[in-house]
This record gives C-alpha cells, structure tokens and sequence, in this order.
C-alpha cells in the first residue's frame, strides 16, 4: 500500500504537513505553523500534532521541503524535538532553515541537505525529483514521487507565469512530461482557487512600484514579506535607477536578505545599502527603507514607525509608505490602524486596495486548470487550503475531465491508500492543533483558552477570608480584589453589597455543618454570580481564597 498522511493544511490555511509511506519507507513533505486565531488569546503559533509520527519513528526517512515560508517550515524546530533526520531543501530554503535552527540550539545536531530543481533523490522505497515552481518565496519546488505503485506529483505552493524577474519560471515542460510518463495523483495547491482568470506578473508589480516611486520628494518605505526575495530585489533596482540608498530594516529583513545575498539572488552594492543609523545623513529623497510588518505584527518595524516609536525612523509630511503585500485574512484591523496612524504623520500610503503592489505566489483558476491538464493524474487530491478551497478544487477539477470517483477530497489526518487497482480516503489517525505559548507545548487546551476568554470579557473577582479553625468566627474579611470587572469609582457600593451577600452564606453555613469551608465557597460562587448578573448583567471569573486558622 501506498499511504499518505495529511497531518496539516488541508482544511486550513497554514500547518503544512504530510506524510508518504510505502512499507518500511516514509518521508515528511513540510512542516508548517499557523499564527493564532482571534479567539486564541495568549498563544504565539499553532502546530501539527506530531502523535502519528512518534508513534513509529523509525521508517521516517528524512523531511524534504518545498520553500521557506513559514506556513511550511515554522514547525521544523518542534519536530526535530522528536525526530532526527536529514532535512531536504534548496540553498534559499535551507539557508532560513539554518538561521531558524540555530536560533533555537538546534543547528549542531541536524544534517542539512541541499536539492536543486531536476536533480533526485532516493529515500528508500521513494525516488524524488524536484521541478522548479515559480511562487512568492524564491527557491521553491514541487516534488515528483516514484513510487512502486506508480508517479505522484506534489506541487507546492506554485503559480504558473511565463515571466519572471528572477528567472525562476515554473517548469511546465517537466510537469508535462510527468504526464506522458502517466501520473498516479496530482496533490495540487488550493489556495486561490476562488480567483478566476491568471495571476498578474511580477513585472507589472515592478511597473507599479516604479510609476509609484518616481518623483517623490520624501522618503520610500516599503513593507513587504522578508521571504519576497524577488520583490526586494526589484524595489532595490528602482532605488538604483532613482540615485537612492537602500537600508533594510527589521530582523527578518535582514536575515533573509543576508541569505539571499549569499547565494546571489539579490544584488546590491555596498555603497548602495546603508545603515539604519545614517538614515538621516542623507537627504530623505535619496533613501529607500525596505522593512518588516506588512501584517500588522504589533513589534514590527513599520507598526513603531506608525506609533512613533521607532528609534531611528520617524515618519515625516512627505514619506511614501508602500504595504507590498497582501492582506492575511484576520490581520486586517491591525493593518488598517498602522496605515490610519501612518496618514496621520502625514505620509502618504499605498496599499494593494488601492494599487496594483502585489502579486500572489498561488495559481489562480485557469493556472490551476493547466496543471491538471499538463499532468493529467488518475487520481486528484487538493491540497493546502481551506475546506470551501478544496470543494472548489475538486469541482474545478471535474471541469477539466477528472471523474468524480477519482477525486479523493481528503482532510487532516485522514488516509488517503492505493493499491496496485484503485485509491480511497480511509479512516483517521490521531491529528490536530498543538499551542504554543511561550515555552510550554501544548499546555494551554480549550479549557485554559475558555478561561481567558472569561477574563478578557469580565474580568475576575477574589474573595480573601479566614476562619478560626476551633469556633467557625470571622477572623478576617471578607476582602474584595477585581481587576477587569468595574471602575475603581464604581466599586464601592456593588462590592459592598457583596460582601453583605458573603456574609448571609456564612451565616446560612453554620460552624457544625461538615466540610464547611468547601460548602461556603461553592454557595459563595453561586450566589455572587447571580449578584452580578442580576445587578450589573457582567459574570467575571470568581476566585474564592478561604483559610482555616
């Protein structure tokens, strides 16, 4: 049997992961995070529960990636915890990899392994080949996979565009000849299956930015992805063309663009770039600010520069701030307020809802079509998205000829098995979502999210008090602490009232009743929430700390 494991991204944007296995030979595609949901209050990123792979680690062969984004690599640290294995990617994708992992103490121990685009690879009972993808992260592949039972071919993250500033164009004659060859299944991204027609080319983006940046009188700042080596690279030959220096600011940026140097992907001289420090020893329209937090990231560059409290840049009347990028679905309100606080500084800011800054890295519809048509799979699986992308995809797929027994819709943690006659989407393995906070690893669960979204909303109430063990007296208290609940002004005569309601369940607890002190904080919960409720309709967390003394 060939098995493959989706342990994330399908049905869901981010936690990219899945597994192969043929006999005693398996391989992981990816290792992706997500970033936190709305009502994940406290929690940094999101991994794949990793259950399924400890559970037999000793026929994982290795960890090959696609590309460095961090939908795709963000987990590697977490799974290299578990399992060590050589991990599989091109001189980009590796090079983040490398920064990530020592970062995290992990560099010494892990072997790195560099692919390159029509080379091979043998782990075990698997051949792979890489076929160059064009994507918004450069280095990126897709994956042939010979397997007994036949070619599967994973595409990545891809879009198909017959120009490319960087050169590196989707290799469709590879993926065509995949199909002569006969393909078992095409695994297909999803992503922006809802976007009818193609995706716009990076030159055009580069026109835009060059119309953009052409006779401004004040500084450019631009803020893009860390990983968008190909848009960096363009908006430093529009600096280039317009006498400008360049200074690249925020970790990510420079981490990446360090890398990219490295391997020769950007080009850029040294008296061309500047640092951070001297960005007010030139004229401002002699400077380019290329930077982080496009998203809207609270910490990021841009968001101190829209705060004012940036320590070098300080946003002025005639800046030109540029978001090359697109929005992630959730992150809208906090970009919408850095670029509100941006245009009150008096900048001036371009955004992709008003210009034509961003090109997407994943195949819109008729790129979607031509790859099905180009590989012409037996079987369609899509991949990497959310449940509606997948539904659309499969429907997508049924247009161009694929009949609807052979498209296997399968979500996280199901089976997808063949034999050497047919393919079906079996039954589950253990999967889901692990949460990181902090340093703690899948501590925090629904209950710990529950209570924070308690205390978020109403806040919480502390009851202080001490009985003397022998007579059952008061000794102290009843003191009332809240925080998040009321105004300290309007404290007075709701806390009071409830110390009175304290008091009554004391009172109606009497000395001899058994086990008393458990029975009065359980009745004092009770009746203090419907106190609140009935008097101010508010129902914070109630914490009642009672002594014996």
């Amino acid at each position: 049997m060939l098995r493959i494991i989706p342990l994330g991204g399908l049905g869901e944007i981010g936690l990219n992961m899945m597994v192969f296995e043929y006999g005693d030979s398996a391989f992981i595609v990816d290792a992706g995070l997500m970033f936190p949901e709305d009502y994940m209050l406290g929690i940094d990123y999101v991994i794949p529960d990793m259950s399924y792979i400890k559970q037999d680690k000793s026929k994982i062969l290795g960890i090959v990636l696609t590309h460095a984004h961090e939908d795709h690599i963000g987990a590697l640290p977490f799974l290299l915890k578990e399992i060590n294995v050589p991990i599989f990617g091109t001189p980009f994708t590796l090079g983040v990899v490398r920064s990530k992992l020592e970062k995290q103490g992990l560099f010494s121990s892990v072997l790195l392994h560099e692919i390159y685009p029509r080379k091979k690879l043998e782990l075990g009972s698997f051949e792979l080949e890489f076929i160059r993808v064009c994507h918004s992260a450069v280095d990126g592949v897709g994956i042939v996979i010979k397997t007994p039972l036949g070619l599967v071919v994973h595409t990545g993250d891809f879009k198909i565009s017959h120009t490319s500033v960087d050169g590196m164009i989707t290799d469709v004659n590879r993926f065509a000849r995949c199909g002569e060859e006969g393909v078992l299944a095409l695994l297909s991204d999803s992503t922006n299956v809802e976007k009818e027609g193609y995706t716009i080319s990076d030159q055009e983006v580069g026109e835009t930015l060059t119309r953009i940046s052409t006779g401004r009188k004040g500084r450019i700042i631009v803020g893009l992805f860390a990983s968008s080596i190909t848009r960096i690279q363009q908006v430093i030959d529009i600096a280039r063309a317009t006498d400008r220096k360049v200074i690249f600011n925020g970790r990510s940026i420079e981490t990446s663009v360090n890398i990219a140097k490295k391997l020769g992907y950007i080009n850029i001289s040294e008296e061309m770039e500047v640092d951070v420090e001297q960005v007010n020893d030139f004229p401002d329209d002699e400077i380019v600010i290329i930077t982080t937090g496009s998203q809207g990231e609270p910490m990021a560059a841009l968001a101190r520069m829209a705060a004012g409290t940036h320590k070098q840049i300080k946003i002025k009347e005639e800046d030109t701030v540029i978001f090359s990028s697109k929005f992630i679905p959730g992150n809208e309100k906090a970009i919408t307020k850095i670029i509100n606080n941006l245009y009150r500084r008096g900048a001036d800011v371009i955004y992709e809802k008003i210009s034509e800054i961003h090109v997407s890295g994943h195949a819109f519809q008729e790129e979607l079509k031509l790859m099905i048509n180009l590989t012409r799979p037996k079987y369609f699986i899509p991949i990497h998205g959310e449940y509606r992308h997948l539904i659309l995809h499969a429907r997508l797929a049924e247009q161009v000829g694929i009949s609807k027994e052979n498209i296997l819709l399968a979500e996280n943690g199901q089976i997808i098995e063949f034999d050497e006659n047919s393919g079906r989407v079996r039954e589950s393995v253990i999967t889901g979502r692990v949460l990181i906070d902090g340093k703690g690893i899948g501590d925090v669960g629904r209950s710990v999210l529950k209570e924070r979204r308690d205390l978020s909303e109403d806040g919480f109430v502390v009851i202080n008090m001490a009985f003397d063990e022998e007579t059952g007296i008061v000794v102290y208290g009843p003191e009332i602490v809240s925080r998040g609940f009321v105004f300290e002004t309007e404290k007075g005569h709701l806390l009071e009232d409830a110390k009175c309601v304290i008091l009554e369940i004391v009172e109606e607890v009497g000395p001899e009743v058994p086990d008393r002190v458990n029975k009065i904080r359980s009745k004092m919960q009770m009746a203090l929430r419907k106190y609140f409720t009935f008097t101010i309709r508010r129902r914070p967390v109630i914490l009642p700390f009672i002594l014996e003394i």
